[in-house]
């Protein structure tokens, strides 16, 4: 399709609805609330329940549980998607057919032929559908972005665990797909969107057969590697999502970042860590990585910024092949 990303210039916040009201699309309406950049007009949400309970926090912004009614009565010009994933597709072709633009949380979908569907709707330039992915916003990460400049990396190693009771709760939930994910796709955005050459990954099961650990490798022809181990293995007394680090070694340069849990500990009967992601809310100002994400969401509706390397609909469609390579030579 044609690029349209210049469109016709507004001023003033753009006013945004936000479509699913679980714990990080509550977060999303929490962070634009204190945005100058934006205007939350605009809540949906499958079930009354969840709108009751959002709007004790958000009052005076209109809700629905009907999504076709929303884009016809809300004064709303683009549209954060955070329903469940087996949703996605649906509601952003809906929201798309509508003329509208998108902020789409990732995966597009579990299927790789269903997240290819969109692409006729998609402008060429994704200037109408921008990936959800916060990690592209986090400060050390936009840092090391900056270090690249020291030279071409020569290994990269990634390590993302999350809670062992992660298991029980959502039985069947491999940790590549739902976990991995985010390192594949910084990994993607440090090597400019490079098609790697080789695949491998291998899991370890539990006792009961869940998949609890993915250990994968990609490697580029003439060109880095990288490692990733991705988990549910943390115990009950670590930080409550776990941990992330990521490093990375070039010739001459190194470079580490440990992205989760945030610095801030905090200890009174046990021990806490008040900040495991870098987003902090309010209505007097929003701070950290969604923010940001979301301030560069307002600036590719507007028509002031292209959809970042990492963020468009093509690099979503790169990694998610990605991840059903590396499930599809799993042992």
């Amino acid at each position: 399709m044609e690029t349209h990303g210049a469109g016709s210039m507004k001023s003033g916040p753009v006013k945004l609805g936000v479509i699913g009201l679980g714990r990080f699309g509550r977060l999303h309406a929490l962070t634009l609330l204190g945005l100058v950049e934006s205007q939350l007009v605009a809540l949906v949400a499958r079930r009354q329940s969840s709108l009751d309970a959002v709007m004790q926090e958000i009052p005076g912004v209109p809700g629905w549980t009907n999504l076709e009614q929303a884009i016809e009565e809300a004064d709303a010009e683009a549209w954060i998607v955070a329903c469940t994933t087996a949703s996605h597709v649906q509601v952003t072709r809906t929201l798309l057919n509508a003329g509208k633009k998108v902020l789409l949380e990732k995966p597009v979908s579990d299927s790789l032929v269903e997240a290819a569907s969109l692409a006729p709707l998609v402008h060429s330039d994704s200037s109408n559908l921008m990936m959800g992915h916060i990690l592209l916003f986090n400060s050390e990460f936009q840092q090391l972005q900056e270090e690249l400049r020291r030279g071409p990396l020569s290994y990269i190693d990634c390590v993302r665990h999350r809670p062992a009771s992660i298991v029980a709760q959502f039985p069947g939930e491999n940790p590549l797909h739902a976990v991995m994910i985010h390192d594949l796709y910084a990994t993607q955005v440090l090597l400019n969107r490079a098609e790697p050459s080789h695949f491998s990954t291998c899991y370890h099961r539990t006792a009961g057969g869940d998949i609890d650990l993915a250990l994968s490798q990609l490697c580029w022809t003439d060109g880095p590697v990288a490692s990733f181990a991705a988990s549910y293995l943390t115990p009950a007394g670590m930080a409550p999502r776990g941990f992330d680090r990521m490093e990375v070694f070039g010739s001459g340069w190194a470079a580490r970042l440990n992205s989760n849990p945030r610095p801030i500990e905090l200890w009174d009967n046990q021990a806490q860590w008040p900040l495991a992601l870098e987003i902090r809310t309010g209505v007097h100002g929003a701070t950290g990585m969604l923010a940001e994400e979301l301030r560069c969401f307002c600036r590719v509706v507007r028509g002031l910024q292209a959809v970042p390397v990492g963020a468009t609909y093509t690099d979503a469609l790169q990694v998610q092949r990605w991840m059903d390579q590396l499930a599809a030579c799993a042992k």
